[in-house]
């Protein structure tokens, strides 16, 4: 059965698309089966992964909305190991669309019990608030990544995203979990990165991966060609660590 994680912080610009991409993709290479959940209606999972999202027939939007099975939507080895069930703007709608709709927190959830068994994990792409998209991914996975940046602000809505998860836990998904907290946009020639890790350790009980992932030009470059990092340029710093940072989250959840 697949382990079933969501990429989450209502913070943007803290590299949590690039890791669901990047992490998503060297899972794959790994040998194992990932499926990829963008629920992000800026859709930069599906366009990072080459896909013209505006051009799509069915996307997670049509998929909650209930105009399409969950096996219409997923867009099946895209590349090798790798699924994806696609987003574009559309979603943006949802939320009004879902107003009045019972139990709509477990939409996402009840569609994905349908296929999760076919994959070793799925990695979902939450949007950078803590919508009825966040809450819906919270409530289809086993636990939450927590993509930081090595910044002065780092600490700044943390506090909250783990009362959301907490609340989560307590009404809607009593078997979730925080998988984590990744450090990204690390700059090893400041003291200010190393300031920030030893200052979020100091104050999360939560499990800190031990992979720090660079600040890394190759890692910016690699959306625009529509590409993981990992098949971009496999030899960059970016590359090498998604790589060290799959290693760790395979361990963790085995």
């Amino acid at each position: 059965m697949g382990r079933i994680i969501a990429i989450a912080n209502q913070k943007g610009g803290v590299g949590k698309t690039t890791t669901s991409i990047n992490l998503s993709a060297c899972i794959a290479a790994k040998g194992k089966k990932v499926l990829v959940i963008d629920i992000d209606p800026q859709g930069n999972t599906t366009s990072g992964y080459g896909i013209e999202k505006n051009e799509l027939e069915n996307t997670i939007y049509e998929l909650i909305l209930g105009d399409c099975s969950v096996e219409d939507c997923i867009l099946k080895e895209i590349f090798p190991n790798i699924s994806i069930l696609p987003s574009n703007v559309n979603l943006a709608a949802d939320e009004i669309e879902l107003i009045g709709v019972e139990k709509k927190e477990y939409i996402l959830k009840n569609e994905v019990d349908w296929v999760k068994d076919r994959y070793d994990f799925i990695i979902i792409d939450c949007p950078p608030s803590l919508s009825l998209l966040t809450v819906n991914a919270m409530t289809t996975a086993d636990a939450v990544l927590v993509p930081i940046q090595c910044e002065y602000y780092a600490l700044e809505g943390l506090s909250q995203l783990i009362h959301t998860i907490n609340l989560v836990k307590e009404r809607l998904n009593p078997s979730l979990d925080i998988d984590g907290v990744v450090f990204t946009m690390y700059d090893s020639r400041t003291n200010l990165s190393a300031q920030v890790v030893e200052n979020v350790k100091s104050h999360l009980s939560q499990k800190v991966y031990g992979t720090l992932i660079p600040r890394n030009i190759r890692l910016a470059e690699a959306p625009s060609y529509g590409k993981p990092i990992n098949m971009y340029d496999a030899k960059s710093a970016g590359s090498e660590s998604y790589m060290s940072l799959a290693d760790e989250v395979i361990r963790n959840n085995s």
